[in-house]
C-alpha cells in the first residue's frame, strides 16, 4: 500500500505548497526535491505492490517506502502548523522578534536535515528496487488512474443483498418445520455447515418468509460471532423483540435474563442466533432461553455440528451441503452474466468454458462463486479471463490455495491500487460490526486514503469519490450492505466472515494496523508486545488498552471500540488490590450512600484514567485519527487540555463518553486541521445521579476552518454561544440551534448537506436584517438532508421560509409542535422520505402530502396528527412504497379512496387505539406485501384477522403480522 501512501503524501504536500507558500520559506528547495523524489519513487510502486508476493525482501522495501512517504509528511506540516502560524501572527516586541528569529531559524536548519536524510533514503531505495528488476511505470501508465477507474466504475446490475440459487426447496423445509406446532415440534432449529456456504443467507430467507412472520408475535435477530459478549445479546434481543426500556441499560445481568426469559416463555417469539461458535458461548447466554413449556423458539447457526446438538438434543438439525454442479453454474451465471438469459445464450462458448473450470474449483461453495463471478463481471474480454483462470489454477498449483481461500485472495489480488487501502481499512473494525458508511468515509478520507476530488478529475466532492469505492467494493462482493435509505443509497455494510479473515491477513502482511483484542490484550506491556507494534502506525482496541504501553511516536489513527457501562467492568481495569473497594464504593453510591472515603477514591480512579488521556495527547502527537466509538462511562473528571497538542488531527470523535465536568478545553481550537468533529459527549454526575447535563463548548470551532462534519453536544449550557461563520466547507451540521449558535452563520454554508436542528429555531433576530431578507441558508443547493427537533413550538412561517428554501432535500424529519404543516409547494418536489413526530397538527396531512410526486416513506409517530380522520384521496401518494401510522391515538377513521397509494408495498399500523377498522380501499392496492399490526385493540385485531368482517380487505396480502 506504499504507493496509497505516497499518492496522498506527494498530493497533501502540493496542498500544503499552495496553501501555504509564506510558511515554506526557507525549505522551498528541500520540499521541492522531496516531491521529485516521491514522484519518481511512485513510478515504481505500482510494479513493486504486484510483485510483493514474490519476495520477503520487496515486501519490507515497499514497508520502508510507506514509513518514508509518512515522515516526508509529518516534517513538512509540523513545519507548517508551528512555524507558519508565528509567521503569519507576527512577533512586534523586539525581544519576541529577537526569539522567534533564533527559534525559526533552528527550526529550519533542522527541517532542512531531516528532509535531506528522508531523500538520500528514497534515492537508496530506488537504487535498490532497479537493481532488483522492478520496472518503472510511466505516469500514463500507473500514476493518473482516473480513466483506469471510469473503466472499473462501471454498473452492477447483478448485485443483490442475497443469492438463493438451490435454495428454494431448503426453504420451505425450514419454513414448514419453523411454523410446526403439531405433532413434534421443535423449540430449537439448527443450519450447520462451513463458512460460505450460506447459513445466515438462508436464515434470513426463513425470517422475512410471510409465513413466518405472520406465525410469530415478534421476532428478533442477534449475531453471536467469535467473540460471545453475553450481555450485548441479551441486550440485542430485547432490543430486537421491543421490549428494551431505557432503565434496562443500568439493570443487573441477572435482571435482565429475568426479563428476557419470561417474556419468550409466555409469548410466542422467533429468535434467530445467528454464528454461534461454541458449546462454551451457547452456555453464557443459555440462562434467558426457555426451551421447554413454552411457544417460542430458536433458529441458530453454526460452523459446529456439535454446538446444535448441545443446545437440545431434540431439536431438529439442518446440514447444509455445497451446490451442486448445475446450481453453481446457475449462480455463477447470475453474478458474470447479469444481462444475459438464464439459457446462457449469447455466452462466449470459450468464456462458458473457462467459467464452468473456475467454477469447479470453488466446489460448490456460494461465497466462493459469488467473489469469482463478481471478479469476472468486470472483464468483458476472453483475454482477461483467461488470465484469471491462470492465476486460480497457480494459486492451487503452488500449494498457496485451500478450497475458498484462493478465490478470496485472488478477489484482493483482482482489487486496483486504489481500493487496495480502502478494503483494508475495513480490519479495524470487528467482527459482525454493522459499520456505518459515512463514518467509514469519512475515516478514509482523514487517513488520506481517499486523498482528493482529482481522483475524480476535478468535478464533484471527495466524499461522492469515496462513496464510489464503498459501491465498488460491494459490487465485488468484497463487503455485504446493511441498510439503504430511501434513495437505496447505503447506509451500513458489513464483512463475512471469511472475507475479514482475509482483510485481517492482508492488513497484518501489509503492517497496515495492529488490532488489541481478547487473543493481543495479554501481551500488553511485554517487550514482543512494544517492538511489535513500534512500527505501527494504526491500531484498532477491540478491549480496553494500556496505553503507557503503546510506544509508536509515529501512530497515526488510533481507533477504540470497546465498551465501559458498569462498575464491573470499571473495575476490571484497576489494580486486583482495589477490587473490593471498588465494589463496596459502588455498591453504596448505587443505594445513594456516598461518604467522603468513597468519594475521594472515585477521584482517584479517574486521576488514573486522566493520566491514560494525558500519556495519548503527549506522546502521539502525530495522530491524524481519534476515534471513540462505544459508550464510555466515567471517562474522567474532564477533558484534558493536553487534546490541543494534537495538531495533525483530521478525525476526532468523541462520541458517547461521559464526562463528569461540563467544560470542554479550549484548546481545542489548535487543532486547524480538523475535517470531522464529533462532541456529542455526554456529562455524567453518578454522586447525584443526574446524566445529561448541558455541556459547555468553547468559542474555538471558527478557527478550524477545514471542517467537513460538525457534532455538536445535543445539549449546551447557556453560556455557550459558537460563531460558524468561517466553516464554508461543511457538509454536515448536526445538533445546531439558535440558543447557543447565530442562525446567520448559514448562509456561509453553501456546500452544507445535512443539517440536523436541535433545540430552539428562531428566526426573530435574523429579520433584523432588514426588508430585502435573504434566505436562511443563502445560496445553497446542496442540502439533501434536514432534521428539526425541537421540544419548544415553533412558528409554522419560520418552518415555511426553512423548507421553501430547501429546493433539493429528499430526507425530511420534524420532531416539533407545529399545528399545520406549510403547503405542498413549499416541500421539495425531490422528497422521498418524511418522518413526523409530536407535530400536534390538527389538520388532515395527507392532502398535502400526498401531493409530493417523489415520496417513497412516510412515517406518523406519537401524536403527529391530533385529528380524528385521515384521507387518502385518489391519485395521490404516486410513489409511496411504504407507510407507518404510529401512535395518531385520536384517528378514528381512515378512508382509503380507490387509485390511491398504487405502489404501496409495506403499511404498519401501530398504537392508533381509536382507530376502528381498516379503510376498505385497501383491497384495490394490488402491490402490498406486508401488513404489520402492532398494538391494537383486540376488537380492531378481531376484524382483520380471518374470518373477520375485515380480512377481504387484506386477503390479497401476502404477509400480516400481528404483534403485542
Amino acid at each position: 500500500m506504499a504507493w496509497s501512501a505516497v499518492s496522498s503524501v506527494l498530493l497533501r504536500i502540493s496542498d500544503l505548497i499552495a496553501q501555504e507558500a509564506t510558511s515554506l520559506w526557507g525549505v522551498e528547495e528541500q520540499v521541492d526535491r522531496l516531491q521529485r523524489e516521491l514522484r519518481w519513487m511512485q513510478c515504481f510502486l505500482i510494479d513493486a505492490d504486484k510483485r510483493q508476493g514474490e519476495s520477503e525482501r520487496i515486501r519490507l522495501w515497499v514497508s520502508e517506502i510507506r514509513d518514508l512517504a509518512y515522515d516526508a509528511e509529518d516534517v513538512v506540516e509540523t513545519f507548517v502548523l508551528r512555524i507558519g502560524s508565528k509567521r503569519k501572527g507576527g512577533c512586534f516586541n523586539v525581544v519576541k522578534r529577537s526569539a522567534c528569529i533564533l527559534k525559526e531559524g533552528w527550526m529550519l536548519h533542522k527541517i532542512g536535515s531531516e528532509m535531506e536524510e528522508i531523500i538520500t533514503k528514497i534515492t537508496e531505495l530506488t537504487r535498490r528496487l532497479q537493481t532488483y528488476g522492478i520496472k518503472e511505470l510511466s505516469n500514463g501508465e500507473g500514476l493518473s488512474y482516473s480513466h483506469e477507474k471510469q473503466e472499473w466504475r462501471r454498473s452492477y446490475p447483478h448485485v443483490v443483498e442475497d443469492n438463493i440459487v438451490g435454495f428454494s426447496e431448503k426453504i420451505k423445509e425450514l419454513v414448514s418445520v419453523v411454523t410446526d406446532e403439531t405433532g413434534r415440534s421443535y423449540r430449537v432449529v439448527s443450519i450447520c455447515g462451513m463458512g460460505g456456504l450460506g447459513k445466515t443467507t438462508l436464515a434470513k430467507m426463513v425470517y422475512h418468509h410471510s409465513l413466518v412472520r405472520g406465525h410469530f408475535n415478534r421476532l428478533a435477530w442477534v449475531y453471536v460471532s467469535q467473540q460471545c459478549q453475553r450481555r450485548k445479546v441479551w441486550v440485542d434481543i430485547l432490543s430486537g423483540l421491543g421490549i428494551m426500556d431505557k432503565e434496562d441499560r443500568d439493570k443487573r445481568d441477572e435482571d435482565l435474563v429475568e426479563k428476557l426469559f419470561s417474556f419468550l416463555k409466555d409469548k410466542k417469539c422467533l429468535v434467530i442466533i445467528d454464528d454461534l461458535w461454541s458449546i462454551q458461548a451457547w452456555d453464557t447466554i443459555k440462562a434467558a432461553f426457555p426451551l421447554r413449556e413454552t411457544s417460542s423458539k430458536i433458529l441458530l447457526t453454526s460452523r459446529n455440528k456439535e454446538v446444535a446438538s448441545h443446545v437440545d438434543r431434540r431439536g431438529y438439525l439442518y446440514e447444509l451441503e455445497y451446490l451442486n454442479e448445475e446450481n453453481s453454474w446457475e449462480l455463477f451465471q447470475k453474478i458474470a452474466f447479469p444481462d444475459r438469459d438464464s439459457s446462457g445464450n449469447g455466452v462466449d462458448p470459450k468464456m462458458e468454458v473457462l467459467g464452468k473450470d473456475m467454477v469447479r474449483h470453488c466446489a460448490g461453495l456460494p461465497l466462493a462463486i459469488i467473489v469469482l463471478g463478481a471478479i469476472l463481471a468486470a472483464k468483458n474480454s476472453l483475454n482477461e479471463w483467461q488470465m484469471v483462470s491462470e492465476n486460480v489454477k497457480s494459486y492451487l498449483k503452488s500449494g498457496k490455495g485451500q478450497g475458498i481461500d484462493d478465490v478470496l485472495e485472488l478477489s484482493y489480488e483482482d482489487l486496483p491500487p486504489y481500493l487496495r487501502p480502502c478494503f483494508l481499512y475495513l480490519s479495524h473494525f470487528p467482527e459482525d460490526y454493522e459499520i456505518a458508511a459515512d463514518r467509514l468515509i469519512q475515516l478514509w478520507v482523514a487517513e488520506g486514503i481517499v486523498s482528493s476530488s482529482k481522483h475524480n478529475e476535478g468535478n464533484g466532492v471527495i466524499e461522492d469519490v469515496a462513496e464510489g469505492y464503498l459501491i465498488e467494493l460491494v459490487e465485488r462482493c468484497m463487503i455485504q450492505v446493511g441498510k439503504r435509505d430511501a434513495l437505496l443509497k447505503i447506509i451500513t455494510c458489513r464483512m463475512h466472515d471469511l472475507m475479514r479473515d482475509l482483510c485481517l491477513s492482508k492488513a497484518k502482511q501489509e503492517n497496515f494496523l495492529y488490532v488489541i483484542d481478547h487473543s493481543s490484550k495479554n501481551q500488553c506491556c511485554t517487550n514482543s508486545f512494544s517492538s511489535t507494534i513500534r512500527g505501527v502506525h494504526r491500531i484498532s482496541a477491540h478491549v480496553f488498552p494500556r496505553l503507557q504501553c503503546i510506544k509508536s511516536l509515529h501512530l497515526r489513527s488510533l481507533l477504540f471500540f470497546f465498551e465501559i457501562r458498569s462498575s464491573k467492568e470499571i473495575k476490571a481495569l484497576t489494580n486486583p488490590k482495589m477490587l473490593k473497594m471498588v465494589n463496596y464504593i459502588y455498591e453504596h453510591i448505587k443505594d445513594g450512600n456516598v461518604n467522603l472515603v468513597s468519594r475521594i477514591f472515585i477521584f482517584r480512579l479517574q486521576y488514573m484514567l486522566w493520566r491514560s488521556w494525558a500519556y495519548m495527547f503527549n506522546n502521539f502527537t502525530l495522530l491524524r485519527v481519534l476515534y471513540f466509538e462505544r459508550k464510555i462511562c466515567d471517562a474522567g473528571v474532564n477533558l484534558s487540555s493536553d487534546i490541543g497538542n494534537l495538531i495533525h488531527l483530521r478525525f476526532l470523535s468523541l462520541k458517547g463518553l461521559e464526562f463528569y465536568i461540563s467544560k470542554l478545553p479550549s484548546s481545542l481550537g489548535n487543532l486547524r486541521c480538523l475535517q470531522t468533529l464529533d462532541l456529542r459527549v455526554n456529562r455524567f454526575m453518578r454522586l447525584n445521579g443526574t446524566f445529561g447535563r448541558p455541556v459547555h463548548v468553547p468559542n474555538v470551532i471558527w478557527r478550524m476552518k477545514q471542517l467537513r462534519h460538525l457534532y455538536l453536544p445535543k445539549h449546551c449550557d447557556p453560556e455557550t454561544k459558537l460563531k460558524l461563520c468561517t466553516l464554508r466547507n461543511l457538509l454536515t451540521l448536526v445538533n445546531f440551534n439558535t440558543r447557543n449558535c447565530y442562525i446567520g452563520d448559514l448562509l456561509n454554508m453553501i456546500s452544507l448537506r445535512k443539517l440536523k436542528i436541535f433545540g430552539p429555531f428562531n428566526v426573530e433576530d435574523f429579520e433584523d436584517l432588514g426588508e430585502n431578507i435573504p434566505p436562511i441558508l443563502g445560496t445553497n443547493t446542496t442540502l439533501r438532508s434536514l432534521f428539526i427537533r425541537s421540544y419548544e413550538r415553533i412558528d409554522p412561517r419560520h418552518l415555511t421560509r426553512l423548507l421553501s428554501d430547501c429546493a433539493n432535500i429528499y430526507e425530511l424529519s420534524l420532531v416539533l409542535s407545529i399545528g399545520k404543516l406549510p403547503e405542498h409547494h413549499h416541500f421539495s418536489s425531490n422528497i422521498a422520505y418524511i418522518y413526523l413526530s409530536r407535530c400536534e397538527l390538527d389538520e388532515d396531512p395527507m392532502p398535502t402530502l400526498g401531493k409530493l410526486p417523489n415520496l417513497r416513506i412516510l412515517q406518523f409517530d406519537d401524536e403527529a396528527f391530533i385529528g380524528k380522520e385521515m384521507v387518502c384521496s385518489a391519485q395521490c401518494f404516486a410513489k409511496l412504497d411504504s407507510l407507518c401510522l404510529g401512535r395518531i391515538y385520536n384517528l378514528e377513521e381512515w378512508k382509503v379512496n380507490e387509485g390511491a397509494m398504487p405502489a404501496l408495498r409495506d403499511l404498519e399500523i401501530n398504537g392508533c387505539l381509536k382507530l376502528k377498522m381498516l379503510p376498505a380501499g385497501l383491497r384495490f392496492i394490488t402491490t402490498l406485501q406486508e401488513l404489520k399490526i402492532n398494538w391494537m385493540p383486540k376488537a380492531f385485531k378481531d376484524k382483520v384477522v380471518e374470518g373477520g368482517e375485515d380480512f377481504y380487505k387484506i386477503q390479497h396480502v401476502p404477509s400480516i403480522i400481528f404483534q403485542n
